[in-house]
């Protein structure tokens, strides 16, 4: 680094800080995404106006994640555009003060601050989300909408919001909209050989997290499924505790494996999706325009995530080839047998069904649903 760049990186450096310590942190983070941070003048101007907007609104929204504002870059959950949105879209009426890169917590955490109204909106994994809210966990159901398509065609839909939505707003919260990553992948460590079929998977030590449908479903196709904390996880494939995991590819690149995996196969099985939930009790209480503005900023939002996927997963994979792994695409007849041997179709997971939608006929909704383009085109791998 010459000397210009370290006066830059100093300058940048020092305006974070005053802006955070005198209280605006969420003008610093925004200032850092403008570039601004490098000149004391733009940096002050972002901060007066943050300042202006924050005392002219009349409801202020915490908006909590776990993401860092950049991860973006890979992993597309929109963090600073749903903020901007929500503000424009509520006409200055909402400011949204943010809280990323796991301030307050992440995960299933997150949603239980949303539900007990120690913030008003998050964004956590539909996973973490389903302890709360069970009825969600019928995306984990493997091949029903594990394609990024299938996916939005669902939570889309007149029927998700019909038979799903209700049971979701029983536990407290509202579901803003649902944020498309890309499918799990199967991905595997330093020395290992390339998964291509559930033949493959004889023998492989699969991570998987506490979700009793992944577990079965690893089972199902072959492997040995072994449960890892998530912080844990880097440390357990480094020292072989376990072979394999299963997150999207932006997820691998955020969360530093590239050094330690080997192969990538697009399975294509269970999406890892994000949403953003709220607050039901203080979403209500709110007038009936902000609402709306609310809702389309949620819905505006979605548009971009969804233009965002491609050009994100391009980035997370380019980094991760950076590193000498290789990735494998699945023909039609390879996707096929992987579905044969662990897909929602089989009487292993009508248990699952029933208990989740509440009958096989509402279920049935759900899954023509899955089956039926929307209005929403988002690119699959």
């Amino acid at each position: 680094m010459d000397s210009e760049d370290k006066e830059l990186a100093s300058a940048e450096r020092r305006n974070f800080l005053k802006l955070a310590g005198s209280g605006g942190f969420t003008a610093a983070l925004v200032a850092g995404a403008a570039g601004v941070l490098w000149s004391d003048q733009a940096a002050a101007q972002t901060a007066a106006e943050e300042r202006d907007r924050e005392r002219a609104a009349e409801h202020v929204m915490t908006l909590a994640t776990a993401y860092v504002i950049g991860a973006s870059r890979s992993y597309p959950i929109m963090q600073l555009n749903l903020k901007e949105n929500i503000q424009n879209m509520t006409n200055g009426k909402v400011y949204v003060r943010l809280a990323p890169g796991g301030q307050l917590g992440a995960g299933g955490a997150l949603a239980q601050a949303v539900q007990g109204g120690t913030i008003q909106a998050a964004q956590h994994s539909v996973s973490n989300f389903a302890p709360f809210a069970p009825v969600t966990d019928l995306i984990n159901l493997p091949y029903f909408c594990g394609s990024n398509q299938r996916f939005t065609n669902l939570t889309s839909s007149d029927a998700w919001k019909a038979e799903v939505d209700p049971k979701i707003a029983a536990s407290g919260f509202k579901a803003l909209f649902y944020i498309v990553i890309d499918p799990r992948v199967v991905a595997v460590r330093k020395g290992g050989s390339a998964i291509i079929t559930p033949g493959d998977m004889a023998g492989v030590k699969f991570r998987v997290p506490g979700s009793a449908m992944l577990q079965q479903y690893y089972g199902l196709v072959g492997a040995n499924p072994t449960p890892v904390a998530w912080g844990e996880t880097p440390s357990a494939i480094r020292q072989g505790v376990a072979d394999a995991l299963d997150p999207s590819v932006g997820a691998l690149n955020v969360f530093g494996f590239a050094e330690i995996l080997s192969h990538v196969t697009f399975t294509q099985a269970v999406p890892d999706s994000q949403v953003y939930s709220i607050n039901l009790e203080w979403f209500n209480g709110l007038p009936t325009d902000v609402q709306e503005g609310i809702e389309f900023a949620g819905e505006v939002t979605q548009h971009q995530n969804l233009a965002t996927v491609p050009g994100s997963r391009s980035y997370a994979m380019a980094e991760l080839i950076k590193n000498g792994v290789e990735f494998h695409s699945l023909s039609e007849d390879q996707l096929a047998e992987w579905q044969e041997a662990g897909g929602y179709q089989r009487s292993e997971w009508d248990g699952f069904k029933t208990d989740l939608a509440g009958s096989m006929d509402t279920f049935a909704k759900l899954e023509e649903a899955a089956g039926t383009r929307g209005r929403f085109y988002v690119h699959d791998a």
